[in-house]
């Protein structure tokens, strides 16, 4: 045997996490992530940014082919940046799940809605990681970041992985990450807001900071996938029995004759013991409105009433009728019903400034109007259309020709960009929901 021989035979075999860590730490790994959405896009995008070769993979053929061309349709995400991306090779995407077979990594941001009896519905991380499991090899790092309640990573990604034989924190690595997607802030996006990671091993958790380290600013591991699970429920239930708690305020007010804008801006001049949240149509988006039924859902499983989280979603998901009421109030004083108005939305985006309608509060005002036989349009920059009660509808220019056409508006989402002082100019009746008109008195404006 020749000297270089036995050196070769000496030198140490490196484990499955030794090998991982090189290539994330060279960049030589090959990344994949499953939902390009709000979460998944932007953390490719991050990922690619970083020098990895990332593959996106949806099931939606038109989200594919628009980043196959180099285009983006997350606000947050750039189409310049994307574009620059792809032609660099470091970003692609592809609706077929065994280009896997060639990945180190895979990131699952896939949605989790509610089922009709507000039940969690799973079934999209039980499909991806089915498709995970399907063309799994050793050495992979598996990181689950749709929310979800505590226990899913280890009940129900764990047996479908350890199906192939292989050893959590020995062969493979296994861990949950939530997202802390915010779309729309300025300040903070997915590089800079700090990730909670915790791995179903020691190594597992250290495989998976180790990836993320790659890019973002700061990450903070935890002991395990469930506490991840929960820090995410956490934040979210924390922020809807707030805003569940300030919504029955306004409700009160209401009843006593009092703002409760007034009242929630004098109490915020307090240095300590106190955080404003602000009364609103009710809770959008897909976080607020849904995780903490998560949660609840969890707690009720295990003989836990979660008293707190169902009032709050209670209180909430009265808003946009509350909403409904005070649009019949504004028309009242006018002498008209709501069966025949004009009522014109402004603003369909969950929150201001961005293109986002998932669980839009301002869907449901505008669903119970059509009930009441109002006549719907809506105004928002951010939306151009979207199909409404079997038809398409489209967002309509706010000239004063527009705004005197309406019976009543409705300031459901205050986007910058709407020209508040010519919609009280023009406007016959206002139904203000964010005190988008604060400061102002006119007989015309009714406040949430």
């Amino acid at each position: 045997m020749s000297p270089r021989s036995v050196a070769r035979s000496k030198s140490p075999k490196l484990s499955p996490a030794q090998v991982l860590l090189q290539r994330i730490e060279q960049r030589t790994a090959h990344l994949s992530v499953i939902g390009l959405g709000y979460v998944g896009l932007p953390l490719a995008a991050e990922l690619a940014e970083a020098g990895f070769r990332v593959t996106g993979i949806d099931l939606d053929e038109k989200r594919v082919r628009e980043l196959q061309r180099g285009r983006s349709y997350i606000q947050d995400v750039p189409t310049a940046q994307v574009r620059g991306l792809v032609r660099s090779g470091n970003l692609t995407a592809t609706t077929d799940f065994s280009t896997l077979k060639r990945c180190d990594t895979v990131n699952i941001c896939v949605p989790t809605p509610l089922s009709k009896h507000r039940d969690p519905d799973v079934s999209y991380i039980v499909a991806a990681a089915q498709q995970v499991a399907r063309y799994f090899h050793r050495g992979m790092l598996v990181v689950l970041e749709s929310t979800t309640y505590p226990g899913t990573t280890e009940e129900l990604v764990l047996p479908l992985l350890a199906e192939s034989g292989l050893k959590v924190g020995k062969d493979f690595f296994l861990a949950f990450s939530p997202e802390r997607v915010d779309p729309g802030n300025p300040n903070f996006q997915t590089r800079n807001i700090p990730k909670v990671v915790g791995g179903v091993t020691r190594t597992c958790s250290e495989v998976a900071v180790a990836l993320y380290r790659q890019r973002l600013e700061h990450v903070v591991p935890v002991s395990s996938p469930q506490v991840a699970e929960m820090v995410k429920l956490l934040e979210n239930t924390f922020r809807s029995v707030n805003i569940g708690l300030v919504n029955e305020l306004a409700l009160m007010c209401s009843r006593f004759k009092i703002d409760v804008w007034e009242v929630i801006n004098a109490a915020a001049t307090k240095p300590f013991g106190f955080m404003p949240f602000y009364p609103g149509p009710g809770l959008g988006g897909h976080c607020i409105p849904i995780d903490p039924f998560y949660l609840s859902w969890k707690a009720r499983a295990s003989g836990f009433e979660a008293r707190f989280i169902e009032l709050a979603g209670s209180v909430n998901g009265q808003m946009p009728h509350h909403v409904v009421d005070l649009v019949g109030e504004a028309l009242n004083r006018r002498g008209r019903a709501v069966r025949g108005s004009r009522v014109l939305v402004l603003g369909v985006a969950y929150k201001e400034n961005i293109d986002d309608t998932r669980e839009s509060p301002s869907l449901d005002i505008m669903e119970t109007l059509r009930q009441r036989g109002a006549r719907i349009e809506y105004s928002d920059p951010y939306v151009a259309s979207f199909q409404f009660g079997g038809r398409e509808l489209r967002s309509i220019p706010l000239t004063p020709n527009q705004l005197r056409r309406f019976d009543c508006v409705v300031v459901a989402t205050a986007h910058k960009a709407f020209p508040y002082p010519a919609i009280l100019r023009y406007s016959r009746a206002i139904v203000d929901t964010r005190n988008a008109f604060k400061g102002k008195k006119s007989n015309k404006i009714v406040r949430l």
